[in-house]
């Protein structure tokens, strides 16, 4: 069944919407209360080329939240058992927020442009209210709120090539989870490499939501002989690669433990980061259940509206939330949360799909 969206003021387009639009874009889903792209020729096809070429990713729906004054910091270490004392004005930080309990309340990457000064680029959650209340209960002296950024994402094997035909040579210059400003225009933008996949690109970070398109077409018409096309965070290739989707693999049931981000969870002597308790009993007690790789052999699988169980003799041990079949590797792949004493590599479950009982085995890793 086709279904509609209907728009008004509380369904933001983005900045790159006419492009995207215009390059027939065949399905969105709403994130952060935007539109999101998700389908421009079939997954398969945008997977393939996402692969062996470069695209344009329209993320704007990756909001940032804007730590600005003398409490910048302070604030930030507060949402984070991630340690950010040592963290260089030029990087960029995955760093798991939890509430009191320990829960994920967001899995945002962090971008430092100094002490005082920080922006959060988030997952789809009311975040920013979360961070307000903290800062006005803390009376710190920082401003949070939503600037007008939009980011813009370059991904694919080609992505180097394009983006120093836009922003010149020194996009080589930049390692991997750093940031630098470039000059594009007239103007300069934080570019990241970074970005939703396994296939290496940057993330452009537009400040002015009128300068979106000028920068969209700049890539089209620079990477044309370079196959560009506009795409999306594919289905296949995230959950390939283990990228966790905030909101469907996890969420504030869960802790970061649980979500495999413990190597982010060793908090600097004495951080005050909301949940230190409660992760702090996790930490010595082990987590009870965990991400894991889920393949399911057999004809393609239509991907999860909701959970699907996974059983152990009958046994509900875990869920799958995220699957699809892997043209590259031949089996549908997918993420599960397993229960502790069932993850092992190799065990075999089954796991109840709409369309019947299928086997499942678990792996100790992913598969990109």
């Amino acid at each position: 069944m086709n279904h509609i969206v209907s728009h008004s003021r509380r369904l933001r387009d983005t900045p790159f919407t006419p492009g995207v639009e215009a390059a027939g874009v065949k399905a969105y889903t709403v994130y952060n209360r935007m539109l999101l792209p998700t389908v421009f020729e079939s997954v398969e096809a945008d997977y393939r080329h996402l692969k062996t070429h470069v695209q344009v990713w329209d993320v704007a729906v990756e909001r940032q939240i804007e730590l600005n004054g003398p409490d910048a910091q302070r604030l930030m270490q507060m949402l984070t058992p991630r340690d950010l004392s040592r963290m260089q004005d030029d990087q960029c930080y995955y760093v798991p927020v939890t509430d009191d309990r320990g829960g994920m309340l967001n899995d945002p990457v962090a971008v430092k442009h100094s002490d005082t000064r920080w922006w959060i680029s988030i997952a789809d959650s009311d975040l920013l209210l979360w961070v307000k209340g903290l800062a006005i209960g803390a009376g710190m002296n920082v401003r949070v709120f939503e600037p007008d950024v939009s980011p813009l994402a370059v991904q694919g094997p080609k992505a180097d090539a394009l983006m120093e035909r836009v922003f010149g040579s020194a996009v080589h210059d930049i390692r991997f989870f750093r940031q630098k400003r470039l000059a594009f225009a007239g103007r300069s933008y934080v570019v990241a490499r970074s970005g939703y996949s396994k296939q290496g690109g940057f993330e452009i970070y537009v400040e002015g939501s009128e300068h979106g398109m000028a920068l969209w077409g700049a890539l089209f018409e620079a990477g044309a002989d370079l196959n560009v096309r506009p795409g999306c965070p594919n289905l296949i290739e995230r959950i390939e690669g283990g990228l966790l989707s905030y909101g469907n693999d996890m969420t504030m049931e869960n802790t970061p433990l649980e979500c495999g981000l413990g190597k982010f969870c060793k908090p600097a002597e004495g951080s005050a980061f909301i949940g230190r308790e409660a992760l702090a009993s996790e930490l010595a007690s082990g987590p009870a259940r965990q991400i894991r790789a889920v393949s399911i052999p057999g004809g393609a699988v239509i991907p999860p509206r909701k959970a699907w169980p996974l059983l152990k003799e009958g046994v509900r041990v875990g869920q799958v939330t995220s699957a699809a079949w892997s043209p590259d590797f031949g089996t549908n792949v997918a993420i599960g949360m397993v229960d502790a004493g069932h993850w092992q590599d190799g065990t075999a479950l089954t796991v109840e799909t709409p369309q019947g009982p299928r086997a499942a085995h678990v792996q100790e890793r992913f598969w990109a």
